[in-house]
């Protein structure tokens, strides 16, 4: 592992692994010994620079970037309801441009639960994008039925897609903005 002149790390990869383009969500193969460096890590996944564009490698492809493929999620607090959990896990997804959580960045606009049956838990997720075309948007909705599915009692996880209302800064916690400088 090299210094670049940005300061951050640049990396030759162990092995091939598969990446998404940001921000079109094409999927790429990089080779072996292609040099990226890590432009940020969290949640689920590594945003990287190759070549001077930016890709997104799922955090199982962490030794790839000869990493530890650390624990992909922030521990789960004890005694929350179900809702609370499914809330806590929408913040540890990320998009791969912004260093924000998709939650503090006001993605989300609602969470149903529907567990009348014992043991079995439907998750109903309405959110939007920062912007309709946004090539990321399925990348982005595959982390947040992971990342909920992983729960227990959970058995079917359902994202709605809405533009309406359409996504503004002003929807973005103060937190976000803060860490955008957008405040």
């Amino acid at each position: 592992m090299n210094d670049s002149e940005e300061g951050r790390s640049l990396v030759l990869l162990t092995r091939d692994c598969m990446a998404a383009m940001v921000p079109s969500g094409a999927r790429i193969l990089l080779h072996e010994g292609t040099e990226v460096s890590i432009v940020q890590s969290l949640g689920n996944s590594m945003t990287v620079n190759v070549y001077g564009n930016l890709a997104r490698i799922e955090k199982k492809d962490a030794d790839a970037l000869g990493l530890a493929a650390e624990d992909q999620y922030e521990p789960m607090p004890e005694g929350l309801s179900l809702e609370e959990q499914v809330w806590h896990k929408l913040k540890q997804v990320f998009d791969p441009e912004i260093p924000v959580n998709i939650v503090d960045l006001g993605l989300i606009y609602k969470v149903s639960i529907d567990d009348a049956k014992p043991n079995i838990a439907l998750v109903t997720v309405t959110m939007t994008l920062t912007a309709p075309g946004c090539g990321m948007g399925p990348v982005i909705i595959e982390d947040v039925k992971q990342s909920i599915f992983s729960l227990d009692k959970v058995t079917d996880v359902e994202v709605d897609l809405v533009f309406d209302p359409p996504w503004n800064k002003s929807m973005m916690s103060d937190i976000a903005q803060l860490e955008l400088g957008v405040l």
